[in-house]
C-alpha cells in the first residue's frame, strides 16, 4: 500500500514528456524476438530547464542504455554530440532530412526527433526516455550527499559554476558536491581530446551516482527512493509510459562492477563544411548495435570498446 502511494506521488512530481507520439511508427525498428524482455533507454542531458522548450537548445549528452533481459547489468553507450549522422525530417516538415551533428535533432524536433534519429542510426528500438536537465544535475548529486570521483589528471575548468568561472581539480580520489561534479562532467576545453574526455568524466559520474544510490539503499527502499526522486524532480523528466518503481526494481541490483561503458564506434574526427565533426565507423557501429538489438551481451563486449 505504501509503495502504491509513493508511486502515485512520484507520478505527480516527475515531469512527463511525449517522446514517441511524433515518431512515425513505420520508421521505428522492430524489437528482435531474441531480446525478449531486454529494454533500451535513451538518456539525454539537456541545456534547458524546460524539456518542451527546444528553441535553439541541444542535447549535450546522449547515452543509449541497454538493460539485458536477465537484468545482470547494464551497457551504456555514449554517442558524441558532434557525431555526423542522417537526421530524419521533423514532424512539422521544416527541419531535418539532411546529414548533421546528431544533437541538431533535438534543436530541430525535440525529443521525438532525437528518438527517431537515434533509432534510425542504431537500428535499436528505444523503450523509454530519461531527460536530465544539466542545470539541475547538481541536485541529483547533492541529494546523495556527494559522490566519490578519482580525477585522473589535475586540470582547471574555465566554465565553472563558481562566480569567477574557475574551478581547479587536483588529481586523485575526492568527494564532489553537485556543483563540482557538474563542472567536472561538463568540461572539455581543458583536454586535448575535448568531448571524448568529457564523455569519460560523465561516465565516471554516472558510475559514482549508481554506486552511491545502491550502497545507500536508495534503489531498494521505497521511502528513500521517494525522497530522492522528490529532491531531484526538477532535474528529471521521463516519457509518459515509464513506470518509476518498476524501473527502480529493474535497476536495484546494479553496482559499478555490473555497468559497462562504451563510446559509439568512430573513425576519428573531421570537418563537414565549416563544422568540426565526429565521424562514425559505420561498419563497426552496425555490428555493435545489432548485438544490442539482439541482447547479445557477449558480442556487445567483444565489439565495443569498454571504458
Amino acid at each position: 500500500m505504501a509503495a502504491t502511494l509513493y508511486a502515485r506521488d512520484l507520478d505527480n512530481d516527475i515531469s512527463r514528456i511525449e517522446a514517441f507520439t511524433e515518431v512515425p511508427q513505420e520508421a521505428r525498428p522492430a524489437k528482435d524476438t531474441a531480446a525478449k524482455d531486454a529494454m533500451n533507454f535513451l538518456i539525454l542531458g539537456s541545456d534547458t530547464r524546460d524539456p518542451e522548450n527546444t528553441g535553439g537548445s541541444r542535447a549535450d549528452t546522449i547515452i543509449l542504455m541497454h538493460l539485458p533481459a536477465d537484468r545482470s547489468g547494464a551497457q551504456l553507450v555514449s554517442i558524441p554530440r558532434d557525431t555526423w549522422v542522417q537526421v530524419p525530417r521533423s514532424a512539422d516538415g521544416r527541419r531535418g532530412g539532411t546529414e548533421a551533428k546528431i544533437n541538431a535533432a533535438y534543436a530541430w524536433g525535440g525529443t521525438p526527433l532525437m528518438v527517431q534519429t537515434v533509432e534510425s542510426y542504431t537500428g535499436v528500438r528505444i523503450d523509454h526516455v530519461v531527460m536530465v536537465d544539466f542545470a539541475g544535475f547538481r541536485e541529483i548529486v547533492d541529494a546523495l550527499d556527494g559522490v566519490k570521483i578519482d580525477v585522473e589528471t589535475a586540470f582547471t575548468s574555465t566554465h565553472s559554476l563558481n562566480a569567477d568561472s574557475i574551478r581547479k581539480f587536483a588529481a586523485g580520489p575526492q568527494t564532489m558536491d553537485g556543483a563540482a561534479a557538474l563542472d567536472y562532467a561538463r568540461e572539455r576545453y581543458a583536454f586535448a581530446d575535448g568531448d571524448f574526455a568529457r564523455i569519460r568524466h560523465q561516465q565516471q559520474v554516472i558510475r559514482a551516482i549508481i554506486n552511491k544510490a545502491a550502497s545507500g539503499g536508495v534503489l531498494t527502499n521505497p521511502r528513500k527512493l521517494n525522497s530522492f526522486l522528490r529532491a531531484t524532480a526538477d532535474a528529471v523528466a521521463v516519457d509518459e509510459t515509464l513506470n518509476i518503481f518498476g524501473t527502480a526494481n529493474d535497476l536495484r541490483h546494479l553496482r559499478s562492477d555490473s555497468l559497462t561503458f562504451y563510446t559509439n564506434p568512430t573513425s576519428g574526427t573531421g570537418t563537414r563544411g565549416d563544422q568540426s565533426v565526429v565521424l562514425p565507423d559505420s561498419a563497426k557501429a552496425a555490428e555493435f548495435y545489432d548485438a544490442i538489438r539482439r541482447d547479445d551481451t557477449a558480442q556487445i563486449a567483444a565489439i565495443g570498446e569498454a571504458r
